[in-house]
């Protein structure tokens, strides 16, 4: 006979399967009504400054930068930021000059050290450098396609939209580190960012690889200068926009991440890195992902079930964790996002879901983050330095 702890637990299990086809329901709502919208307004095409903040040179460094010079647009600007005089970076920004003499791209050196948060630092001296009204952001480990700005600046005709942000794909790189770090956005952020949207009414965050808005709505929050010494600077600007009433809008289309090739350490370094952001600007959230970590609860579950003899009950709740787990990846990577090489990663799921469950515990007993380099503290969303490190991403 099971006991009553035993039965509660039972209970509990059901919880992350619950959240499963709350994820599954938000995925297929929001991917249908995509489908539904009118093609982009081909006359409205304001002036643009891309702005990125760069810091030493990610994987195929020169192709991400290049695709913003090839886009279908009538007039944008790009704008780096590099603090460090000697980043290695720099080479290939002078590359991509020359290789598009037509395309309007600078490069700043001289930024600021306004706070803790280098990348802020970065946006602060870019919003300045830009000339045009509407800034789009982009990390450089991004790759766009050629209708990218028509898609970032469609939602802005309406003026109650003050962010535009995006989804991803991953363009992983070589190796079971970069397949299990590919999956992060279908088997976490892509589905969490839907449900969040679904329950809350709106969203209230941006993603860092695309935050669009204007000078004047960037006004309005005291600009990134109030964001310098915050760790989630994607988590600030959209909150604090969403609070003055603005919209929070995704682009239709996502844009492709070019994943590292990065040692198992290194992947679980950035991980715990965004858990830690997440437990301290989103606390109580952060806790009740508990109920959203399907395989454990599940193996539980299993163990309960298979020990008081109910061996059907076992099956059942492994087989709709599999179902169910494994659905709403494939419909949010294949169906929604246009992922065809997903189909071949599935099998690293469960592995992601048990590497996912640990980061989550161990974002609890840290607040100690290394971060392009920097090694920080984290406290009530707020980055301490501590000492210069080396290598992370």
């Amino acid at each position: 006979m099971l006991s009553i702890i035993s039965l509660a637990i039972l209970i509990l299990a059901l919880a992350p399967l619950a959240y499963y086809l709350l994820s599954f329901y938000c995925v297929l709502e929001y991917f249908q009504g995509l489908r539904r919208l009118p093609p982009v307004n081909p006359s409205f095409v304001p002036p643009v400054s891309i702005v990125k903040p760069v810091r030493n040179v990610d994987r195929e460094a020169y192709e991400n930068f290049a695709s913003f010079c090839r886009l279908d647009y009538p007039k944008y600007e790009i704008v780096f930021a590099v603090a460090d005089r000697d980043d290695p970076v720099i080479p290939v920004i002078r590359k991509l000059q020359q290789s598009f003499p037509k395309c309007s791209i600078r490069l700043v050196t001289a930024v600021a050290n306004l706070g803790a948060n280098n990348k802020v630092n970065n946006l602060c001296q870019l919003v300045q450098e830009a000339k045009h009204e509407l800034i789009v952001m982009s990390d450089s480990d991004v790759r766009v396609e050629t209708d990218y700005l028509r898609n970032v600046v469609a939602p802005f005709s309406d003026p109650r939209v003050g962010v535009v942000t995006a989804l991803y794909r991953g363009i992983s790189g070589r190796g079971l580190v970069s397949a299990l770090d590919d999956l992060g956005m279908y088997t976490d952020s892509a589905p969490a960012a839907l449900v969040a949207r679904k329950l809350e009414g709106k969203m209230r965050f941006a993603f860092g690889w695309t935050m669009a808005t204007t000078k004047k709505v960037l006004s309005e929050i005291g600009g990134f200068e109030s964001m310098v010494n915050h760790h989630s600077d994607d988590f600030e600007l959209g909150n604090r926009i969403s609070e003055l009433g603005y919209r929070v809008e995704l682009m239709r289309k996502p844009v492709d991440m070019v994943l590292p090739d990065e040692s198992f350490g290194e992947f679980l370094k950035h991980e715990l890195r965004w858990s830690i952001g997440l437990r301290n600007v989103r606390p109580v959230g952060y806790v009740g992902m508990l109920l959203t970590h399907g395989l454990p609860w599940t193996l539980l579950a299993v163990a309960l079930a298979t020990a008081s003899g109910w061996g059907s009950v076992a099956i059942a709740y492994a087989v709709a964790y599999l179902i169910l787990r494994l659905g709403v990846v494939w419909t949010t990577a294949v169906w929604g996002l246009g992922d065809s090489q997903i189909a071949g990663k599935l099998w690293l799921v469960p592995l992601h879901d048990a590497i996912s469950f640990v980061v989550w515990v161990g974002g609890f007993f840290s607040n100690k983050i290394v971060w392009r380099g920097s090694v920080y503290r984290v406290r009530k969303g707020l980055l301490i330095p501590e000492v210069s490190g080396g290598g992370a991403h």
